[in-house]
């Protein structure tokens, strides 16, 4: 059975998108990777599993031809709003019943099917960023539960009954594609909040081993249990988001035991991209990052 998954990306982040197809390869022979191309070309693909769209390939929807006319000079939101139209766009018109997005920047190291049976019974699968909860310590990581998203839009499951969600989530970022803490929008991600809510067939992924990120560490607490790495331990990696701060965490020492597994997804980068490195992805927090955050502890700290 073929097992159908999409990704959004630039030109630039091929050689991403290539390492993510042989991630999922690994594990299930028989799958195609939809890959939307924002730019007007792309380079040769190096594997049948793929497929390549451009923009006037889902323009047949009308709310992607929206987004495009919005945003098509703003390539992050061009992509971030894109995800619901191109979800839509391939359930509508490819025969596909199930269909999963990930970023570009996702890598797998280990068994997925689990995650197309969820979606025999359930339109929405979404998993949770898993951010720490504690309000006497790290109360940034507590709010930015409300302030960025309590799903991680890097990750969306649906079926075919999904398709009026789809629409709405879509209508959503086409209104606002911004992070507007005053508004309660941040880009297309925020939005996801309302899905459980909206629908009772929605599912909150609870396997901690999906999307393994910087910014779970300290509720995925990963352990070492005879040799292998397990989350809280108990569930196996299943793949691994590798944003600019875990790669900056795991480089940092800060989660030694993602090691083994960054040096996996290095090794796959490298056969796209022979010239990369680790010092090339490591990214500094930005000055306006820290500007933020120091911010936000000043009216902590003063009780505002």
């Amino acid at each position: 059975m073929m097992r159908n998954f999409c990704t959004i990306t630039t030109a630039d982040h091929a050689y991403k998108v290539f390492a993510l197809c042989d991630s999922l390869v690994r594990f299930y022979p028989n799958i195609c990777l939809h890959v939307l191309v924002i730019d007007d070309s792309f380079p040769s693909l190096p594997s049948a599993k793929m497929k390549v769209y451009f923009l006037n390939d889902v323009q047949a929807e009308p709310v992607a031809t929206s987004i495009i006319q919005k945003y098509r000079r703003q390539s992050d939101k061009l992509r971030w709003s894109l995800k619901p139209a191109f979800l839509k766009h391939l359930l509508s018109s490819s025969g596909i019943d199930k269909l999963i997005y990930l970023d570009n920047d996702l890598f797998f190291f280990n068994e997925f099917e689990f995650l197309f049976e969820y979606l025999d019974d359930y339109s929405f699968a979404l998993t949770p960023h898993n951010y720490e909860r504690n309000p006497d310590h790290s109360q940034n990581m507590l709010e930015a539960n409300y302030r960025v998203g309590l799903y991680n839009a890097g990750f969306v499951g649906v079926n075919k009954n999904a398709l009026d969600t789809l629409q709405w989530w879509a209508e959503c970022c086409l209104y606002r594609c911004e992070k507007n803490p005053f508004r309660g929008t941040f880009d297309d991600q925020k939005y996801l909040d309302l899905i459980p809510v909206m629908r009772e067939d929605a599912l909150v992924i609870r396997h901690q081993g999906c999307n393994v990120a910087e910014w779970n560490r300290y509720v995925c607490v990963r352990e070492n249990v005879d040799g292998e790495v397990l989350i809280n331990g108990q569930y196996p990696i299943v793949f691994i988001h590798f944003n600019y701060t875990t790669i900056r965490e795991i480089l940092s020492g800060n989660d030694i035991l993602l090691n083994a597994f960054f040096n996996l997804y290095m090794a796959s980068l490298t056969k796209y991209f022979p010239t990369i490195t680790k010092a090339w992805l490591y990214r500094k927090p930005t000055r306006l990052e820290a500007i933020k955050f120091y911010i936000w502890r000043f009216v902590t700290q003063r009780g505002y």
